[in-house]
C-alpha cells in the first residue's frame, strides 16, 4: 500500500471515529456536569447579569472551555452556545 493510500486510510478512520463523538455531545448534559460546578442557573436570569449579547455569550462560553482544558470541538461549542441562547438568554445571533 502507498503512503498516500495509508494515509487517505488513517483520516477515513480518524473521521469515522471521530464522527460518534460529535452525534452524541449533549449540550444540557455538558452544562450539568460542568457549569454547575462554579454556579446554578440563577446567573442567566437575575436582572443584573452580564451577558447582552450572542457575542458577549459566545466569549463567556470560549472562556470557560478554555479554563477546562478546550474540551470543546468548534461544532460542540456552537452547539452548547445555542443552547445557553436558546433556553435563557434568546439573543440574536
Amino acid at each position: 500500500m502507498s503512503t498516500i493510500n495509508r494515509f487517505s486510510a488513517g483520516v477515513a478512520l480518524f473521521m469515522l471515529g471521530a464522527a460518534p463523538q460529535a452525534e452524541q455531545f449533549n449540550a444540557e448534559t455538558y452544562h450539568d456536569a460542568k457549569c454547575s460546578r462554579c454556579h446554578d442557573t440563577s446567573v442567566y436570569t437575575r436582572e443584573t447579569r452580564k451577558m447582552t449579547s450572542y457575542p458577549r455569550l459566545a466569549n463567556k462560553v470560549r472562556g470557560c472551555n478554555k479554563r477546562f482544558g478546550d474540551e470543546l470541538t468548534r461544532e460542540q461549542f456552537f452547539s452548547f452556545v445555542d443552547h445557553l441562547n436558546d433556553n435563557y438568554y434568546h439573543f440574536s445571533k
